[in-house]
């Protein structure tokens, strides 16, 4: 894994040496010797991680941290202070200003540039969800701003896995603070089972568990489809170096160094919640342009785009199964009238009021969609001839036998009946294509036949459903 490196120190044989050491792991590095000059380059080059010195004249390490957790457009580059301050006190402040880690000098190699890449790797899932947020917003959701230093961090849930009960206190007393809901599992096997019982915002695992192997463990966690996006934060001792780089390649978010340090720990789990947090935003985002991307706004259904993506799979499906699949499309008649007469907020609610009586008399596995206009598609699977029969009919009786209320139709309210049209999907000879053409079809005919009837589309010839003999039709239909 490549990415650039921003390293900030305001001595030079510092940065020549991180520079050299970080080239000869294919890192692309670029160095500032001050404060200023970093904000500007975080922005203009956003690099992928900051190696920030904390002792420089003029604006130290921590107000450089500050302000570029405080910046949206830096405030998502990983942090790292490298420095020879070492007091518990120093780490803590580093990370309270929004620092992703605290590193002491002399530094470990292997761990560096195993952190370096492991807080890479994070970057690049977050500028991919903050790239669909962009996406989303340009598709009408609002996007949040906030900085992630902003975002609240407490009354998490957070699961402490430890055979070490004064350590496992220490957890559960610091994260008290902020009002953290705690479970302690004390096996790795306790913990799978509280994972598959309930969510967690953060799972703290000790390294040195008796009861199992902690690296495997958290491998696990990652490779689950539940948990792949959990925070896992580490507890190590000072000599497990070489295990600790393990951890961060399996893909472990951060790490503590025994003995527990309360205020250090609770800064750490902080740090780990609001990014939790905050890709949640992102995500919950993503998933609403979603569907604003495959429903209509108006009705909450489905739209044509999403209807030709599902139709496809599910033919797929019932060309490999030989389950039978309907297809039925109706529109609304003279729907046209409504909107000239009462204008177009009256036609939005006879709309909205079909869309939810459709609901009511279609199956819970049937897909509906707004095909366009006042058109729409309802697709059946597992529902032979008759069932779609019935089922249509039963639509159109609950659309007829009602009027719609509307702020600015009349008192009584506007009477509403609809054409259906419904045909069967041929395993020999259609595609999608041809089965929704063979249901408009039917549609049309029925149009022909007078409106407020369904009709089948056979093949070889149409049937009114539920009715007698075919009227015969005239020369042209009237829309």
């Amino acid at each position: 894994m490549t990415a650039r490196v921003l390293v900030v120190d305001d001595l030079r044989p510092n940065v020549k040496l991180l520079e050299a050491k970080l080239t000869s792991e294919y890192f692309e590095v670029i160095t500032a010797r001050e404060g200023q000059t970093a904000l500007e380059m975080a922005k203009h080059d956003q690099p992928d991680i900051i190696l920030l010195d904390v002792m420089m004249p003029g604006m130290d390490g921590f107000e450089v941290c500050e302000r570029l957790k405080q910046d949206p457009t830096t405030m998502h580059i990983p942090v790292v202070m490298v420095t020879a301050l070492s007091d518990s006190a120093d780490r803590v402040r580093g990370l309270e200003a929004g620092a992703d880690d605290f590193l002491t000098k002399p530094v470990n190699d292997g761990a560096l540039f195993a952190r370096v890449r492991s807080l890479v790797r994070l970057k690049m899932l977050m500028d991919e969800w903050r790239m669909r947020e962009q996406t989303s917003g340009q598709l009408g959701v609002m996007r949040d701003e906030k900085p992630i230093h902003k975002v609240d961090a407490t009354n998490a849930r957070v699961l402490v896995v430890e055979d070490n009960r004064i350590d496992a206190q220490k957890v559960v007393d610091a994260l008290a603070r902020d009002n953290a809901s705690t479970d302690i599992a004390a096996t790795v096997e306790e913990a799978n089972e509280r994972l598959r019982m309930g969510s967690y915002e953060l799972v703290v695992v000790s390294l040195r568990l008796k009861s199992g192997d902690a690296l495997r463990y958290c491998s696990h966690v990652r490779a689950s489809d539940a948990n792949r996006h959990t925070p896992l934060l580490l507890t190590v001792e000072e000599d497990d170096t070489e295990r600790l780089a393990k951890a961060l390649d399996i893909g472990i978010n951060d790490y503590l160094i025994k003995p527990i340090e309360k205020q250090e720990l609770l800064a750490r789990v902080r740090t780990q919640i609001r990014r939790q947090r905050y890709q949640e935003r992102l995500r919950d985002n993503y998933e609403r342009s979603l569907a604003m991307a495959l429903t209509d706004s108006l009705t909450g259904l489905y739209n044509r785009r999403y209807l030709t993506a599902h139709l496809g799979g599910l033919v797929d499906r019932v060309r490999a199964s030989g389950k039978p699949l309907a297809i039925m499309m109706f529109d609304i008649d003279y729907f046209k009238q409504v909107n000239d007469t009462y204008g177009h907020a009256a036609g939005d609610e006879v709309l909205i009021e079909l869309s939810r009586r459709i609901g009511q008399n279609v199956r819970s596995i049937d897909t509906i969609a707004r095909f366009g206009g006042e058109e729409f598609v309802v697709v059946m699977p597992d529902a032979d001839y008759q069932v779609a029969s019935v089922v249509a009919e039963r639509l159109r009786k609950s659309i007829c036998v009602s009027p719609v209320q509307t702020r600015d139709g009349p008192e009584a309210g506007l009477g509403v009946s609809i054409s259906v049209g419904v045909a069967m999907f041929d395993f020999d000879a259609d595609t999608v294509d041809s089965v929704v053409h063979k249901a408009d079809q039917a549609l049309y005919e029925a149009k022909r036949s007078g409106r407020n009837c369904c009709i089948g589309n056979l093949g070889d010839r149409f049937e009114r459903i539920g009715g007698g003999p075919l009227p015969a039709a005239s020369s042209d239909a009237a829309e």
